[in-house]
């Protein structure tokens, strides 16, 4: 569980509040993700643990996923 150290600030990272810096924010994440499993190679139960940890904080409803902009987030910038 070593590699989890990596992995966990990861997940801590917040989401810009502006909606233009979204796109660099996400480009950001997958870059760091893809050099990370590339270069460390993190064992299987680590993969496993991380990648249930973002689905469910995507998949929550709080708006706080790594990836894309949840539905109420696009509601709070379209009025």
């Amino acid at each position: 569980m070593y590699c989890l150290q990596w992995l966990i600030p990861v997940l801590l990272i917040p989401k810009p509040v502006n909606p233009a810096l979204v796109n660099t924010h996400v480009m950001f994440m997958v870059l760091y993700l893809i050099g990370f499993f590339l270069e460390r190679k993190p064992c299987t139960v680590c993969s496993v643990v991380f990648l249930a940890a973002v689905i469910l904080i995507c998949y929550s409803g709080i708006g706080n996923c790594l990836f894309w902009a949840s539905q109420c987030d696009s509601e709070k910038y379209d009025t």
